[in-house]
């Protein structure tokens, strides 16, 4: 038997492989942290396909976060300004059950909600969704993935006819040009930038663009870096099709072949000529040839975006413009290149194949579809009719919902909304209107435990044994190693446990996870996701295996293996996408720029984004010293020329305001961000540092298509102030809980 386990890191979707070992082993030196406590040992898995051994700062420190304030056992409290007493998991399940019945039988179940996470393994997804979309009716779950790759979805099922990123990581060293937009791939997916920044230098004709207003470590790397405003990725997608069109850089008989409704595309990008982006977007008209003669010249072009594309008013917009110039060009279904989304979250592309957005059914399928509807409730043993046809609530759309009394009891699991959400302000207000909050979590204190009602201890990485997707389609078995610290659980089986004490017996009747996937894979069958061939037991035997991977090609292919359109690395290699007519559809948009630009009021763009050490609201980073090292403190980024208008120096105190809220950083002024923009990180909330919150500051005006919020951009005004900001120790005292 082998000293490690084989699991994947619970952070970001590059989704790298990790080997973990107990901290005392025969023959070697206990392994402790820097306070002496033992921990378990992590090295990069150099057999997992995705990141062959690799792994960052992130995923080497992990398991010194196993045992730093986890909550141990249930508590609950009658109201918000008392404090939390310890109740029997009989207790708290009696409590919640007898709620929920409460609330079915008088509000209805349209006024149960449950927000999930990324962080989630499939199983847990999976049951969610038959609890909730199943057994009760209600298609109000959602998750952070909302707020996170939403418009990724939407934009490959409107562009594709179908969600799933077509590419994987060895399109990286394949390409002739990588162009990289609103993606910090450096910092927020770093075992992906290795990959490409070493092949990069290695084939110096190999281009890579880089589209950020911030000159971050990956502009750093690039060939080209266009600075351009914020909201106008739009105008330069559409202009760079426009100069293709113009030299003749475009593959007609793939266009006729194989897409439709390009027409309406070539009317838009006529009004996109370069002297107008140019001056549109900021940058020169010399920048934006290049950046176009870069893409036409090259027989092999790979996008990759994330946040900073998806996190929009225009986020779907955007996506499908990115889709529209592989289309035009040819660009798709062939090694090195096409689309690539990079999921922010480690089982995103996991949630996604298990229906884990309001508007979504397992099996990539949609709640607005009867034929999919029809095929869901027949599998779970559901009356006709049962799964209601209407969208759930999205996360913001739960907090307008406890605004108005139209949520009576909300669901938080795994994921932290008083940081997390925008316009933080009104999102906690609406948290403190909620009738019963349930959060269930691994880690005490959290921001958003301050507004529950019932406390559930979770099981997290390494305490349990599910399956993950990466941002490349690669499911990995995360196997457990350790123990459940006292009294926690399992999302899966607290889901499970509810679900039996609602009525619900023979629906939830699973004695582990294996048993929960293998139900799951079943409602892939046939569908874009075929995972028919994949188990618990596949995945142990064969290692991690790339989706379609059906039964019949059980044993025959894994991730590191080419197949044809059924199984393998790449999808639409046959030139064929999910739509009715097996066309690609081109998507005509005209640029309509941020929701919120700048004024003489508010005349600066705040943007935000993640930084290298840190993840998320530091539920996991914040307690673990070498990361709170490397990032002791938030900051704002201020170009010089904006500084010196204000007579801003370094590291003096500014407060940031909004038309909703306001915060203080001290300054970082730097040339590595465009003048008339700031940027800060979002990690701090209010029990990492006082009033240093990014969302405090944003606005939910969101995307009409994908519902996700435009997080990356809103209108602020700087002001300097004199007084140091006040940082929290990041070392929160021991969880007795």
């Amino acid at each position: 038997m082998s000293e490690f386990t084989k699991t994947l890191c619970p952070y970001c979707g590059v989704g790298c492989g990790l080997e973990v070992s107990p901290p005392a082993q025969l023959g070697k030196a206990t392994n402790r942290d820097n306070q002496g406590n033992p921990t378990w040992r992590v090295r990069g898995d150099k057999a997992h396909p995705s990141s062959q051994g690799m792994v960052c700062v992130k995923g080497a420190t992990i398991a010194e976060s196993l045992d730093k304030n986890r909550l141990h056992y249930p508590m609950v409290r009658d109201s918000l300004d008392q404090e939390f007493r310890r109740v029997s998991w009989d207790e708290a399940f009696d409590l919640i059950t007898k709620r929920i019945q409460t609330i079915r039988f008088t509000q209805g179940t349209e006024a149960l909600c449950m927000y999930g996470s990324g962080q989630f393994q499939t199983e847990d997804y999976y049951l969610a969704q038959k609890l909730m979309k199943g057994c009760l009716g209600t298609n109000n779950f959602d998750a952070n993935s909302r707020l996170c790759m939403s418009s990724a979805v939407a934009g490959y099922i409107q562009s594709f006819g179908s969600d799933g990123p077509p590419c994987c990581y060895e399109d990286l060293e394949l390409t002739d040009c990588a162009f990289l937009i609103g993606t910090n791939t450096a910092e927020c997916h770093p075992i992906v930038f290795n990959r490409l920044e070493k092949y990069h230098k290695k084939n110096r004709k190999v281009k890579m663009i880089v589209v950020d207003p911030r000159r971050t470590p990956t502009a750093e790397a690039a060939d080209l870096h266009l600075a351009i405003r914020p909201g106008t990725d739009i105008d330069l997608l559409n202009g760079i099709a426009h100069l293709l069109m113009r030299w003749n850089y475009i593959d007609t008989m793939f266009m006729d072949d194989c897409t439709i409704n390009f027409p309406a595309y070539a009317e838009v990008i006529r009004h996109y000529p370069p002297e107008v982006v140019a001056r549109q977007c900021g940058i020169s008209i010399e920048d934006l040839e290049t950046a176009a003669r870069y893409w036409g010249k090259s027989e092999r072009v790979l996008s990759l975006w994330s946040m900073g594309v998806n996190q929009s008013s225009e986020g779907t917009a955007k996506v499908r413009t990115i889709i529209n110039l592989h289309l035009m060009t040819g660009q798709v279904g062939k090694p090195g290149a096409g689309p690539f989304s990079l999921t922010g979250q480690p089982n995103a592309m996991g949630g996604r194949e298990a229906g884990g957005l309001a508007h979504l059914l397992p099996g990539y399928r949609a709640v607005k579809n009867p034929q999919h509807r029809a095929e869901v409730e027949e599998f779970w043993g559901l009356k006709p009719g049962q799964i209601s046809p209407n969208p759930g609530l999205t996360a913001w759309e739960m907090i307008t919902g406890l605004e108005n009394g139209a949520v009576e009891l909300l669901w938080i699991a795994a994921t932290n909304p008083a940081v997390s959400m925008p316009d933080l302000e009104r999102t906690k207000k609406a948290l403190l209107r909620s009738p019963f909050t349930i959060y269930q979590d691994a880690y005490y204190p959290t921001e958003t435990s301050a507004y529950a009602h019932v406390l559930l201890p979770a099981a997290q990485w390494g305490e349990k044994t599910g399956v993950m997707t990466n941002s490349e389609r690669v499911v990995t078995l995360c196997s457990g190693f350790r123990q459940p610290p006292r009294e926690a659980k399992a999302d899966w089986e607290i889901f499970a446990e509810v679900g039996r004490r609602l009525g619900f017996e023979k629906e939830f009747a699973f004695t582990n996870s294996a048993e929960v996937y293998a139900e799951f894979v079943k409602l892939t069958k046939n569908r874009p996701c075929d995972m028919t061939g994949i188990s618990h037991t596949q995945l142990q035997t064969e290692g991690p295996t790339q989706w379609p991977h059906p039964e019949e090609s059980r044993g025959s292919r894994g991730a590191g293996e080419a197949g044809g359109e059924t199984s393998g690395k790449r999808l639409y290699i046959n030139l064929r996408f999910h739509t009715p007519d097996g066309r690609a559809r081109f998507g005509a948009y005209y640029s309509k720029g941020l929701a919120e630009p700048p004024d003489p009021d508010y005349p600066f763009v705040l943007t935000n984004g993640r930084l290298y050490g840190h993840w998320h609201t530091q539920t996991r980073t914040g307690r673990i010293e070498k990361i709170c090292k490397m990032h002791p403190e938030p900051f704002i980024e201020i170009h010089p020329r904006d500084a010196a208008k204000l007579g801003i120096v370094d590291n003096q105190c500014v407060e940031v305001r909004s038309r909703r809220g306001k915060a203080k950083f001290p300054a970082k002024v730097t040339k590595a961000i465009a003048p008339g923009t700031v940027f800060v990180p979002m990690h701090w909330g209010s029990l990492w540092a006082d009033n240093a919150e990014a969302n405090a500051l944003t606005h939910p005006e969101a995307c009409p298509d994908s519902l996700q919020p435009e997080l990356k951009a809103c209108a602020v005004q700087l002001i300097p102030i004199s007084v140091e900001v006040p940082i929290k120790n990041h070392q929160l005292q021991s969880s007795q809980w």
